[in-house]
């Protein structure tokens, strides 16, 4: 078990070099996973409840809509090569469409997970939690001002 934990933790952060060589479409997969982590284990320890419920409150962030917004909140925070990697995969061809979203949304979804995606493989678990933390914030803020109109 200790062996297959080393290989993991050895696999990144990538090098400068090795990065180039891989797909928006790569960053996204993993990305994907990523972000889909971080929303679970926050709901998890708001407190113990029923797995039923865990998965109606993730999928309330996990989708390509709730990206989508996230990215809006987020772009401003971006550096220049944050947003090169984020076009990157906005622009990138996936082989499937999500059947329940506009392909917008969906475009601008790939892209946050590409961001994500490169952001763990290069070793920025940090920033990751940056602004995935400002676009929650963000986020409470436009909805709670949405409430008082």
């Amino acid at each position: 078990m200790e062996e297959s934990l080393k290989v993991i933790l050895d696999s990144f952060p990538l090098d400068a070099q090795k990065v180039k060589t891989y797909s928006a479409l790569s960053f996204a997969y993993i990305g994907d996973s990523v972000y889909d982590l971080i929303i679970r284990t926050m709901i998890t320890v708001r407190g113990n409840t029923k797995p039923n419920k865990y998965h109606r409150q993730a999928i309330e962030y996990v989708n390509a809509g709730a990206q989508t917004r996230m990215m809006e909140q987020i772009r401003p925070f971006l550096n220049e090569e944050e947003k090169v990697i984020f076009r990157r995969g906005k622009n990138a061809k996936p082989a499937s469409h999500a059947k329940n979203q506009s392909p917008h949304d969906y475009r601008i979804a790939t892209g946050f997970e590409t961001l994500i995606g490169y952001l763990y493989l290069t070793g920025q678990v940090n920033r990751i939690m940056e602004l995935i933390t400002i676009g929650l914030e963000k986020e409470e803020e436009s909805c709670h001002t949405k409430k008082i109109q």
